[in-house]
């Protein structure tokens, strides 16, 4: 397909961003964000050239202090670089959005990454001005528990990616992603949801994308806990805290695109940061039976322990 270059600037994870390629999930930047200078530019680049062609790369990864370059076969070569630029090179009659997904979602993470901005794999809700974070393995419920709260009436602040900076304070802050969650089928039923009323995402007829812009937060908060979601072989869902010793791993095993830290030389970095939110926070896992549903019976024990706090 032919790809029309857009030049629209958005806003998403503290960030401007001015892209070549339409990413209509993103807010379109405000006059008063538009003048600072663009912090990330997405560009159609030819990268024909900088991929190796005759050499076969693990993975189809290449990862340096400066560039992050990955090919995803069929569709593009997506390169990016010091922390400001995403280059796409597609391939003849890439999909633009299946290119969208992956600039979302793997590209904004290694960009992040690059900023020293750790990514974590989840969603993101506001339960009294601050910030409470779902982590977990696909599958395992995140962004469906987030969407209980929003029914509920609260707000979100990101799905599938929760970029934390520190403050000068050093206390940890969630920076607003886009107002989207993506849901798959089962999620949307056992929400009581039509699918009917929603975009499927490409290639995936039985995920949707569900806006939440009436509720969706748009200003930095505190984190102030977090809750890892596990399925497992049990028979009612529960909860148990860990100690700050424990917080350090949690954090570093949900970090999203972790396996580019090493060849990126930000391991060291990666210890350090998260062994200062650990410190600030508090976290849970909570456990769940593998096919019953029990959102709501989660969402009341998240509440419990964020009053007990």
């Amino acid at each position: 397909m032919s790809h029309t270059l857009n030049q629209t600037m958005y806003k998403a994870f503290g960030l401007s961003i001015q892209s070549d390629i339409p990413l209509p999930e993103l807010p379109q930047a405000e006059a008063v964000d538009l003048h600072g200078a663009t912090h990330i530019s997405v560009r159609y680049v030819d990268l024909d050239m900088t991929w190796p062609q005759h050499r076969p790369i693990p993975h189809n990864l290449i990862c340096t202090p400066s560039q992050i370059m990955f090919k995803v076969p069929d569709l593009a070569v997506f390169a990016i670089e010091n922390g400001n630029t995403i280059h796409v090179s597609p391939e003849p009659g890439a999909d633009e959005d299946k290119i969208r997904l992956f600039i979302l979602g793997s590209c904004m993470g290694a960009l992040l990454l690059q900023r020293k901005i750790l990514p974590l794999h989840g969603s993101a809700i506001v339960v009294d001005n601050k910030a409470y974070a779902f982590v977990g393995h696909s599958g395992h419920g995140k962004s469906t528990l987030a969407s209980a709260f929003i029914q509920q009436g609260f707000c979100m602040l990101t799905d599938d990616v929760i970029a934390v900076t520190l403050n000068e304070q050093n206390v940890p802050m969630v920076s607003p992603a886009y107002p989207q969650q993506k849901l798959w089928q089962e999620s949307l039923d056992s929400l009581g949801l039509n699918a009917g009323k929603f975009r499927p995402l490409f290639e995936r007829e039985t995920k949707f994308a569900v806006p939440v812009s009436s509720q969706f937060a748009t200003t930095a908060l505190p984190l102030a806990g977090i809750f890892e979601l596990v399925k497992t072989d049990c028979e009612a869902p529960g909860i148990r805290p860990f100690d700050k010793l424990q917080r350090i791993p949690l954090l570093q095993r949900h970090t999203y695109r972790r396996s580019f830290l090493a060849d990126s030389g930000l391991t060291q970095w990666h210890f350090s940061m998260t062994a200062k939110i650990a410190g600030c926070i508090t976290a849970y896992q909570l456990w769940r039976p593998l096919n019953e549903p029990t959102v709501h019976q989660l969402m009341d024990m998240v509440l419990d322990a964020i009053e007990k706090k």
